[in-house]
């Protein structure tokens, strides 16, 4: 695999996860640089992590997966995207711990889990395309963390002229990415 196809594939697998930072930059007053750091390690660390797990798992698992991944991707960002409607709304999940807090733990962990998948599957067939796997990890993890910090403040820069209530918008972009990827992989 060139170099130059290595940065297409990486930059195609961190669109996904520099969607979801944007509509994390929407969701919030101000970006902070914590929150920043938190997204770019969390996009950029799960973009990483899961294609040395689907390279390292993949002669076991890979067929499993790729099979269910788009289920489960589209399952997390639909519920995640629900959960930010109700909130733009003032419904559901207003008196829960952490509501509010587009940059917990969890909500992140589950975020970079779900723009991950695909990576996993990615990972699975690096070693068919010839590419070398420190590189190819280092290229997509960096490459992700890099786009999704700048999808944060730009949705930060869109959401601040837009108003408060986009956070909505938000979860109508994390259910949109979740359709695309359940179509995507049924079609």
């Amino acid at each position: 695999m060139s170099p130059g196809a290595l940065v297409i594939l990486a930059l195609g697998l961190a669109m996904d996860a520099t969607a979801v930072a944007a509509a994390r930059g929407i969701a919030v007053p101000r970006v902070e640089p914590r929150h920043a750091v938190r997204v770019g390690l969390f996009f950029g660390g799960f973009h990483a992590l899961l294609p040395l797990l689907g390279w390292l798992l993949g002669r076991e698992a890979g067929p499993v997966v790729q099979a269910w991944e788009h289920w489960i991707a589209s399952a997390l960002l639909v519920a995640l995207g629900g959960k930010m409607i109700a909130e733009s709304r003032g419904g559901a999940g207003d008196d829960a711990p952490g509501a509010g807090d587009p940059f917990g733990w969890g909500v992140m962990t589950a975020l970079a889990f779900a723009t991950s998948i695909d990576a996993f599957a990615v990972g699975v067939t690096l070693p068919m395309l010839g590419a070398p796997l420190a590189v190819s990890l280092v290229t997509i993890g960096l490459l992700t963390g890099v786009c999704s910090v700048a999808g944060l403040y730009a949705g930060r820069r869109f959401g601040a002229a837009l108003g408060p209530r986009l956070q909505g918008v938000g979860g109508l972009v994390l259910i949109a990415i979740g359709a695309r990827i359940l179509v995507d992989h049924l079609t």
